[in-house]
C-alpha cells in the first residue's frame, strides 16, 4: 500500500496526546501487515519524534523498522548502520517533497535542498556512493 496519512497534530504537543496516537497506530496495525516501517530516529531530540519513534517500536515489535535522519539545528544525528544508495534525480524529487510538505520550515535558515543533499552527500561518502540515505536498524531479522 502506499497510503500516505497526514494527521494535523500541534507541533510540539503530541506526546500530550500519546494516548491517542497509540489507539491510532493500533487501528493502523490491525488493518495491514507492513513489510518495512520507517520511523524517527530514537534520540531525536524533537519530543514528537521521539515519542513517534517510541510508539512505532511499542506497536510493531516484530517487523523491520529503519529509523530515518533529519538534519536540524538539534545536532542530534548519531552512526546510522544501514546505508541505502540513491540517484540524484531520486534525490531532487525526495528534497522538492519535503520542502513543499513542510512549508511551515521555510522559514528556518537551514531549511533548504542545500541542507537536505548534503546529508545524503556525507552519507554517501561513508557508504561507497555519490548519495545514500542512512538509517538505524536497532533489529534486524534475517529469515532465509
Amino acid at each position: 500500500s502506499k497510503d500516505i496519512v497526514v494527521k494535523d497534530y500541534r507541533d510540539g504537543f503530541l506526546p500530550f496526546l500519546a494516548t491517542e496516537v497509540k489507539e491510532y497506530f493500533e487501528k493502523i496495525k490491525s488493518e495491514f501487515v507492513p513489510d518495512i516501517i520507517f520511523t524517527h530516529y530514537r534520540h531525536d531530540r524533537h519530543q514528537d519524534h521521539r515519542l513517534v519513534s517510541d510508539l512505532t517500536w511499542n506497536t510493531w515489535r516484530n517487523h523491520l523498522i529503519l529509523e530515518y535522519e533529519i538534519p536540524k539545528f538539534d545536532g542530534d544525528l548519531g552512526i546510522p548502520d544501514f546505508y541505502v544508495p540513491i540517484e540524484e534525480e531520486i534525490l531532487k524529487k525526495r528534497n522538492d517533497i519535503l520542502i513543499s510538505s513542510f512549508a511551515s520550515q521555510a522559514s528556518k535558515h537551514w531549511f533548504d535542498e542545500e541542507t537536505f543533499s548534503a546529508l545524503p552527500r556525507l552519507r554517501g561518502m561513508e557508504s561507497a556512493t555519490k548519495f545514500a540515505e542512512a538509517f538505524y536498524s536497532r533489529k534486524t531479522i534475517w529469515s532465509m
